[in-house]
């Protein structure tokens, strides 16, 4: 069977003010009269489940006992589009239950015929009381002339008077309870579906350009439709009445509406607060008005706020100019300025009513507003006789005002011409929330993303580090892409590049997390295959809490991250790296060589139980490491190929600073503003040669710590740093002693010296670790490790493969 794309049975609606929930029943059936597909609620509404149904002829479903009146509903259509009416149905239980049908011919996509069937599963006389019927027929016909139906906000149809039967060949009495896509099929009753969310949602009325009209009827027969909210005296939105025009009133207003293509069905389209502005202004002039101007207010006002007291002045902006006039302002003199409306003036009223208002030069408001108030020097300078003022409203929240002036036209504005101008100012205030909310929520992205990516690189002796971030320049906001720069143990530094799947606040918010704890993982020394699988085993728990313990969604918790992580050691000049699912880095010797390093790709972050592999190199010194993510190799103009071949030739390039060499490399490739985010980390490789590095090798008798002592102060003296040989010589006794005392042969002492660091290693073969203690009072021992921890900068523990290695960092003064 077919499956409907959006089937009206399987969509639990929200429950209406009555407290009772609605949900519309759906069987569907072959041509032949055999049941081919059965919904949730028609097993609720008539007990059978759909193994019991599917596959049988429908007409076992009729009730024995079903009188004479129920016999048009059993033939076959004889080409109809359309049957409706009340069959006698046999619950599961065995009793008959009469239920009003409608249902609908259609075409399936292999060319067959079938019956789409629906009822609405629940008694119209339940859902709705005596008061509330009242009500809704007191708002409805207060409000809204012609011909009318009014939906609850959930969509699905209250009430229908006679020229709504009419319209649409079908009673209320089987109407009730359905949605209008549900008693009349097609893309046109569809679209008044979705503005009649619209107009719940904002509260605002709309206008469909499609026209209502039955199932199969074309587009001459049907009627344009005005969509108006019902409110209660709260203010509240209770339902929506769609109003279908008389032709009468259609030819009428049909000199005043904008056809199909003109700029008034573009308005609202630009995604730029300036530019929607001016599509509303070019809209209306010179269709409706012969001057138009956009205001938007200072600042954000709620509906559910106090309202705008009438008595204080309003600070707006102007952003939007468009006049007939040849000499007059248009687009390009638009410029923006800031008006103030004097309090009781025509504007600060419409904005507290929150509706708009008609003035002719007779009114007294208005020719007093157009004497004081130089924000409306332009009604007399365009000779303006009539004036529009429209408020800007969507979403619950106040935005601007728009105006409309005539001069040229004789005739003032009238009711229908109120009607084009709320509608077009409507659907421009909803483009300009959207766009601002937009960009709110982007600039909200790029400052959270912005505080979560390093500030600055650390100063270290092993690389020369540059970094570049470019956002993505699409609507779907900032991505996850990360960097970092982690100083090590050892002299060594760790250079992390990430990309995690998504945009938007929860990727950053995600990105945070892992480059939180790949910190965290770093500081422990963990070898980068190690380093990932942690990570990935985060990304698993992550992806568990937000799926509450059942399957996430394929980018919860950051499921398919990619990172690689390498760690340079610029004692041995290699460089260790693994990583998932990322890009290889590329490689650039002193020599002008590059190439790829052939890493092991690894699975993505978050799949759990596929391993990571380390794979090591050795790189010259004054090489090039660049790591990136994959946005900077995708642009839309070129393939991945010729961004590899720019990439290449950018590093190939001879360069004094790295920085010089990430620019390069960002004009190579992105000849277009990305479509993804970038990130790109160029290193420099540096070397700690012989002349920095000491190293010996110790017994495990105590009486060798003396020897250590005597050999690190003889190589401080051979470095200069005298004035550092009383801690060092401390922090080398506690260190070496331990080892003697703790640890396992053989032991080994170490020395570095960096630009302004003095590291000490001791390595020795145990695996045990130590720990931070304070000694009691009586205590022998316990004393070490605490002497050595206040005396450096940072001290810690490093595993390898066989033994471990306790190192502590001294800081030198500048210039040592």
């Amino acid at each position: 069977m077919e499956r409907l794309s959006s089937p009206p049975g399987e969509r639990r609606d929200e429950t209406r003010d009555t407290g009772e929930p609605v949900r519309t029943a759906t069987a569907t059936i072959d041509e032949r009269g055999f049941v081919t597909g059965w919904s949730e609620e028609a097993r609720r509404l008539l007990g059978y489940a759909p193994a019991q149904v599917v596959g049988l002829p429908a007409a076992r479903l009729l009730a024995d006992d079903a009188d004479d009146a129920d016999e048009p509903a059993r033939r076959a259509a004889g080409g109809q589009e359309r049957l409706s009416g009340t069959v006698a149905l046999r619950h599961h239980d065995g009793h008959p239950l009469r239920l009003g049908l409608l249902a609908h011919h259609r075409r399936r996509s292999d060319g067959t015929g079938e019956w789409l069937v629906v009822c609405a599963a629940a008694d119209p006389a339940a859902r709705a009381s005596r008061d509330r019927g009242e009500a809704l027929t007191e708002w409805a016909f207060s409000q809204v002339p012609c011909v009318l139906a009014v939906f609850g906000t959930d969509g699905r149809l209250e009430r229908a008077n006679a020229a709504m039967e009419d319209v649409l060949s079908v009673p209320e009495s089987r109407m009730v309870g359905l949605r209008l896509p549900e008693i009349a099929p097609g893309p046109a009753n569809e679209e008044t579906e979705e503005r009649m969310r619209l107009v719940a949602d904002t509260g605002e009325p709309q206008r469909a350009e499609p026209r209502l009209r039955p199932a199969g009827a074309g587009a001459e027969h049907g009627r344009p439709v005005t969509l108006a909210p019902l409110k209660d005296p709260e203010g509240r939105v209770r339902a929506v009445c769609l109003v279908a025009h008389h032709e009468v009133r259609e030819r009428l207003t049909q000199e005043r509406t904008l056809p199909p293509g003109a700029a008034g069905s573009r308005t609202g389209t630009a995604g730029d607060t300036p530019r929607t502005a001016q599509e509303l202004a070019d809209a209306a002039v010179p269709r409706l008005a012969d001057f138009a101007a956009v205001d938007l207010l200072e600042g954000v006002h709620r509906v559910e706020d106090p309202p705008l007291p009438p008595s204080e002045p309003v600070t707006a902006r102007r952003v939007a100019v468009r006049s007939v006039r040849e000499d007059g302002p248009g687009p390009s003199s638009a410029r923006t300025e800031t008006v103030t409306y004097p309090a009781l003036s025509p504007p600060v009223r419409c904005l507290t009513r929150g509706r708009g208002a008609l003035y002719g030069t007779a009114d007294a408001d208005l020719v007093q507003w157009a004497r004081q108030d130089p924000a409306a020097a332009w009604i007399g300078r365009e000779g303006a006789h009539a004036v529009l003022v429209v408020p800007m409203r969507a979403h619950g929240t106040v935005i601007g005002m728009a105006f409309f002036g005539r001069h040229r036209r004789p005739e003032p504005f009238g009711p229908d011409d109120l009607l084009l101008a709320e509608k077009l100012t409507a659907q421009a205030a909803v483009g300009i929330h959207e766009t601002r909310r937009q960009s709110r929520a982007r600039t909200t992205t790029m400052t959270l993303q912005s505080s979560l990516l390093p500030q600055t690189l650390p100063d270290q002796a092993a690389l020369e580090v540059a970094s570049r971030y470019l956002p993505a320049a699409t609507s779907a906001g900032m991505g996850g892409d990360w960097f970092d720069v982690i100083p090590l143990s050892g002299a060594r530094v760790a250079l992390v590049v990430g990309d995690v799947v998504g945009h938007g606040i929860r990727a950053s918010a995600t990105m945070g997390r892992l480059r939180t704890a790949v910190r965290t993982l770093a500081d422990v020394d963990l070898p980068p295959d190690e380093l990932l699988t942690h990570l990935d085993d985060l990304v698993l728990h992550l992806s568990a809490e937000e799926g509450g313990g059942k399957s996430a969604p394929e980018t919860a918790g950051g499921i398919g991250t990619t990172c690689l992580y390498a760690v340079y050691d610029p004692v041995s000049r290699h460089c260790t790296l693994a990583r998932a699912g990322h890009p290889p880095p590329a490689v650039a010797t002193p020599d002008g060589t590059v190439y790829f390093l052939d890493v092991p790709a690894g699975p993505p972050l978050g799949l759990g139980g596929l391993p990571f592999e380390t794979f090591e190199t050795e790189l010259p010194e004054g090489s090039l490491l660049a790591l990136y993510t994959d946005g900077l190799l995708q642009p839309r103009d070129h393939d991945i190929d010729e961004g590899l071949d720019k990439l290449f030739t950018a590093l190939a390039r001879p360069a004094t600073h790295v920085e010089t060499v990430c620019d390069r490399v960002l004009a190579a490739a992105l000849t277009h503003p990305p479509d993804d985010d970038v990130a790109l980390l160029v290193a420099s490789t540096r070397a700690l040669h012989a002349d920095r590095v000491a190293v010996w090798d110790l017994g495990d008798d105590p009486v060798i710590v003396a020897e250590a002592r005597r050999r690190a102060t003889g190589q401080l003296s051979d470095w200069g740093l005298d004035d550092a040989a009383l801690i060092t010589e401390l922090i080398v006794s506690e260190l070496v002693t331990n080892a003697i005392r703790y640890g396992l042969p053989p032991i080994q002492l170490r020395l570095i010296h960096g630009d302004n660091v003095l590291i000490s290693e001791v390595f020795d073969s145990s695996n045990t670790a130590p720990h931070l203690r304070r000694a009691r009072l009586f205590d022998e021992g316990g004393r070490g490790l605490l002497l050595v921890a206040q005396l450096a900068q940072r001290w810690g523990t490093r595993h390898g493969p066989v033994g471990k290695t306790i190192w502590a960092e001294q800081f030198l003064a500048v210039g040592v």
